[in-house]
């Protein structure tokens, strides 16, 4: 049993041992999947979790309740990662009211066909619920990031339930520093919402928050105008940090090679920090965040069937699809007979706001060449205008 609120309860569960979140993001420190309970005069329980941690979270679930049933089970967020055990629930208290947004209950039923429901309360926006001292307000907040969500403001104890926002990978008993997984996660799964993640900001910015409850990830209770200054920066697609990053692909180290001479020529010319990354060996969500976080990129990468070696055409297309955005970008292309992956590399991003292509690219046929080194000099100084 953990307290972690006036009369809040974590009944959440953790896995160690999930291998993919979503199928795809890899989660090295595992994945927390959270759920509280208010136990008040009346008693909500705000969503269930994965399949996976299902059996722990109903053993702490029932043993914060006691002999005492609940009065409402909140469905913020239909995804499985968090309703997956909800029908669990309900079979043993079918007498609890289900309290979720009319498009959440179209989903209920798209996922657990048959089931049918005693008790609906069906949420608007601004919606309040009484559960004695603790009064929650409803805001939905839709493709933050599934079009269904509803988040939940605790007006007595100024607290946020917020759904799937201000999460981040890793493990509820995990420590380390949150920036990193927070803004993987971020843009990996919310990334491309931006402008309904600058929304809901609006919506709660008349709210005093005193602590915020996310679905995944610790629960914020300090210096809460750092998380909500992140984002608040990443949904309006700004650079974070001062620096170059570098991500590139090379098939037998050729490009390799000259990545990291304009690596070192920016620090030798006062570039406060450049980050490479090999993205056909590293994880490329990773490449993913680097690219959102830094406002200077260079994509270095060989052509590949008179196309974009694939790594890096996965990692573009990436970009596209979560609103790339307000950068100074550089390309490097390589190829041995006919290098066009510079060309296609402009033309993939070429429908993305605000970004500013640094000339001159550098042009490699299958290795370095001295005319290069001009072409390399010229980017770097063109890099830090």
């Amino acid at each position: 049993m953990l307290k972690v609120g006036n009369e809040i309860y974590y009944v959440g569960a953790s896995s160690h041992d999930v291998d993919l979140f979503e199928s795809h993001f890899v989660v090295p420190n595992g994945m927390a999947y959270n759920s509280y309970i208010i136990m008040d005069e009346k008693i909500a329980i705000l969503d269930s979790c994965d399949v996976i941690v299902q059996k722990e979270w109903l053993k702490n679930v029932k043993e914060v309740l006691g002999n005492r049933k609940p009065d409402y089970l909140i469905i913020q967020h239909m995804e499985p990662d968090h309703s997956a055990s909800l029908v669990e629930l309900i079979k043993l208290y079918p007498d609890v009211t289900v309290v979720a947004g009319e498009m959440a209950f179209n989903m209920f039923h798209n996922y657990f066909r048959g089931v049918e429901l005693k008790n609906k309360l069906v949420l608007s926006e601004g919606q309040e619920l009484s559960l004695g001292k603790h009064v929650l307000k409803f805001f939905s907040a839709p493709m933050v990031h599934w079009p269904e969500v509803f988040v939940t403001y605790d007006m007595s104890e100024k607290a946020l339930f917020s759904a799937d926002a201000f999460g981040k990978f890793g493990a509820f008993d995990f420590e380390e520093d949150w920036a990193c997984e927070a803004r993987r996660y971020y843009f990996g799964i919310v990334g491309k919402y931006g402008l309904q993640v600058q929304m809901l900001l609006r919506k709660l910015s008349g709210a005093e928050l005193k602590a915020i409850y996310p679905l995944h990830g610790p629960i914020l209770k300090e210096n809460l105008s750092y998380y909500l200054g992140l984002y608040d920066k990443w949904s309006k697609y700004e650079p974070e940090a001062d620096g170059v990053f570098i991500a590139y692909t090379s098939v037998y180290g050729h490009t390799k090679a000259v990545v990291e001479e304009i690596a070192e020529k920016l620090k030798a010319k006062g570039c406060p920090k450049v980050s490479t990354m090999d993205i056909a060996r590293e994880d490329i969500w990773e490449a993913v965040e680097d690219s959102f976080k830094y406002g200077k990129v260079i994509f270095a990468t060989t052509t590949y069937n008179m196309s974009i070696f694939p790594y890096m055409n996965e990692l573009l297309t990436a970009l596209v699809e979560r609103n790339y955005q307000n950068r100074r970008v550089g390309f490097v292309q390589n190829g041995s007979w006919a290098p066009v992956s510079g060309k296609l590399m402009k033309e993939k991003l070429a429908g993305c706001k605000n970004l500013e292509f640094v000339e001159p690219m550098v042009q490699l046929v299958s290795s370095k060449s001295e005319a290069n080194e001009k072409e390399i000099d010229a980017l770097v100084d063109a890099m830090l205008k």
